[in-house]
């Protein structure tokens, strides 16, 4: 015979809920990083240029620091 215990809480605290929230916010800017590098390297040198940029500055653009 089986037996299935469904006893267990489900319960999740604020700071459960604000660790998930957090995680995702980690994962989203992550992802966003990882498609704008992904673009932005598969511009030619001239693209990047005529957008004010160079293989440089990618990663500043990335990072959000960059001021050209």
């Amino acid at each position: 015979m089986a037996v299935i215990d469904n006893t267990r809480s489900a319960y999740v605290s604020n700071g459960g809920a604000s660790a998930l929230v957090n995680i995702f916010a980690v994962f989203s800017t992550w992802n966003d990083e990882r498609q704008t590098r992904k673009a932005l390297n598969q511009l030619s040198r001239r693209e990047l240029e005529d957008i004010g940029l160079c293989s440089s500055d990618i990663e500043s653009v990335v990072a959000g620091t960059y001021r050209g």
